[in-house]
């Protein structure tokens, strides 16, 4: 059900909207058509790789998504997905964890048997449709393989049970149809302007400088036989900021809140809020250790009424939040690429977003877009404003 026809209640209320049963026919049919004689193969990625073999990660402590993996997506594609589909394969292969987002893939990888086989060799090259279901997100190494390759894809990192039962439930014709109505109101827009509401009082400003570019979108569907990967659960509009100025709060993982300070697209320095000093003074060594870590590469916004899963894959695709990322960008039509940073370790691309289940320490109280003349309110109190809604209605 697209947001068009959606209740007010329920693009308030996300949690209330109730979805169709999880297909694994419906998703693949709808996000890869035409899947008929396509080879597709399913990537997880382990710790001890020893693990893949026989499956033994099944009788393992632990390992939630790869089990999900499995489950979900192998049986899947073996009990009946393949022959619905008409596609062939459904082998399963484990690649070794990378510990960061979006860093790039070892060659390295094994079967079901043990053996040690190559990504580049025996993968990119024999599958024409690749699911990565991980902890990490594999989504800028593996777009950058597509287009070395020619394979399409998706990856799912963090897949648990709620993603499962709504954000990769829905109609992605659907939430293509609602992404791009939303990119059409933002599209062309010159500034956006960000104001963070803290509980001490003060109003901090973020703005970003996107030069009338043209606005992207993240809508699911990778469709035709063009080499593409989708990241899912999908729905989202996105910008690679050219410049950004001012200052943004940011929670850490360990819950410290921090003030980040933005110059000429950089953070450069960290101030504590609450928390831990030593979890400010750790990020501002790293800022001045390599600086590009602190390199703002994308401003995305969610376009789909879902519930918080809380898994950011799914949550910062959710109507009403945005979010910033910092590091490598390439795989967004960018110019941070992973050599542009002092270590391999560093060169990765980490989500920052904002909503009320992970930031509830300070609230987003406007999102402004300056397009020329125009100027748009796009989000107010973590809620889309009536620009979007009227947008999405169509």
């Amino acid at each position: 059900m697209s947001v068009a026809t959606l209740e007010r209640e329920i693009i308030l209320n996300p949690e209330k909207r109730i979805f169709p049963e999880f297909s694994l026919e419906r998703l693949l049919g709808t996000v890869f058509e035409p899947t008929k004689g396509a080879k597709v193969c399913v990537l997880i990625d382990l710790e001890d790789l020893s693990l893949m073999k026989g499956y033994g990660f099944l009788n393992a402590a632990g390992h939630e998504i790869q089990k999900k993996a499995y489950e979900e997506f192998y049986l899947g594609l073996k009990d009946g997905g393949l022959d619905a589909l008409g596609m062939t394969g459904g082998e399963m292969f484990a690649f070794p964890m990378t510990y960061g987002s979006n860093l790039d893939l070892r060659d390295e990888c094994y079967d079901a048997a043990g053996k040690e086989l190559s990504l580049d060799r025996d993968i990119y090259t024999n599958y024409d449709i690749i699911l990565c279901v991980s902890t990490y997100s594999a989504t800028a190494p593996l777009t950058a393989k597509c287009k070395e390759f020619g394979f399409r894809g998706a990856t799912l990192h963090g897949v648990n049970d709620v993603i499962l039962k709504s954000g990769l439930a829905v109609n992605y014709h659907e939430v293509s149809v609602d992404a791009e109505r939303m990119r059409l109101a933002m599209t062309g827009a010159d500034t956006i302007e960000i104001d963070f509401a803290l509980e001490d009082g003060r109003v901090l400003t973020a703005s970003l400088d996107l030069a009338g570019q043209e606005a992207q979108k993240s809508h699911g569907l990778c469709t035709g036989t063009a080499p593409d990967v989708a990241n899912l659960p999908a729905g989202e509009v996105y910008f690679v900021p050219v410049d950004a100025n001012g200052q943004f709060p940011m929670k850490y993982a360990d819950g410290t809140l921090g003030v980040l300070e933005v110059k000429d697209r950089n953070i450069i320095h960290s101030t504590l809020i609450s928390g831990r000093q030593s979890t400010i003074d750790d990020h501002n060594a790293r800022l001045l250790d390599d600086p590009m870590t602190g390199t703002l590469g994308e401003l995305g916004f969610g376009t789909q009424v879902l519930p918080v899963s809380g898994a950011d894959i799914q949550d910062e695709k959710v109507l009403g939040t945005c979010h910033l990322a910092t590091g490598r960008d390439d795989h967004l039509g960018g110019d941070i690429v992973p050599g542009m940073f002092k270590k391999h370790e560093n060169s990765t691309h980490d989500d920052i977003l904002f909503a009320p289940h992970k930031t509830p320490n300070f609230n987003i109280s406007e999102v402004r877009m300056k397009r020329g003349d125009q100027v748009e309110v796009i989000i107010e109190n973590f809620r889309p404003s009536e620009y979007i809604l009227d947008a999405l209605r169509g």
